[in-house]
């Protein structure tokens, strides 16, 4: 797992970003499509009927497509596009880190709290560190990404994690390795991106 997301494979479909120009795997994508009434419609799931206008997920090229009108050139037809587009994929994204970690945590893939997880990583059970972004930092140096993955979530915040794991709030998690962990980390990094004002991406090496 990279710091711009999920690992190419040779498998894994292209795509260009109507905004930066640039091909890259699907997973380092947003996918938009056309609604029925000519209105550009965030496709977080994939899955959507219509041609599909692929944007790098970050926040810098979601901006330059919303400002430079490409939504338009991309559908090769007139679009609107809503003024809050970002922030619409900021909360499909974010829903759909918190039910991936949900999903996870009732597979018995995930797990909260300080001892629990420095448990896991002491037993190289966890893939990926997951903390809080407004966690004190002193608390969260005290634990380290896995080896040899070095795979690190850190976009949500304690409330978005606690929703995830059915409690008020969580500064420590981990997952273990498995399908929806992949799923997961590939999510919070387009996630990360979006939320990043230089268009960063957290899933990544700590």
């Amino acid at each position: 797992m990279t710091r711009g997301g999920a690992r190419k494979t040779a498998q894994e479909p292209e795509r260009r970003c109507i905004a930066t120009g640039e091909v890259q795997p699907k997973g380092g994508l947003i996918r938009f499509v056309v609604g029925p009434d000519g209105q550009i419609v965030p496709d977080i799931m994939g899955k959507l009927p219509g041609r599909g206008i692929w944007v790098a997920a970050n926040r810098a090229a979601l901006e330059t497509a919303i400002k430079r009108r490409l939504f338009a050139r991309g559908a090769k037809q007139a679009v609107t596009v809503p003024e809050d587009l970002v922030a619409q994929v900021e909360t499909g994204l974010l829903r759909r880190v918190t039910d991936g970690l949900a999903l996870a945590r009732k597979a018995g893939l995930a797990v909260a709290g300080y001892e629990k997880v420095k448990g896991w990583l002491d037993a190289g059970t966890a893939e990926v560190l997951i903390q809080s972004s407004d966690g004190s930092e002193r608390g969260k140096s005290k634990l380290r990404p896995p080896h040899p993955s070095g795979a690190f979530i850190g976009c949500l915040s304690a409330h978005e994690l606690g929703l995830a794991f059915g409690r008020e709030h969580v500064i420590h998690g981990a997952l273990a390795a498995g399908g929806l962990t992949k799923r997961v980390v590939e999510d919070a990094a387009k996630l990360s991106g979006v939320r990043s004002e230089d268009g960063g991406s957290a899933p990544g090496k700590g």
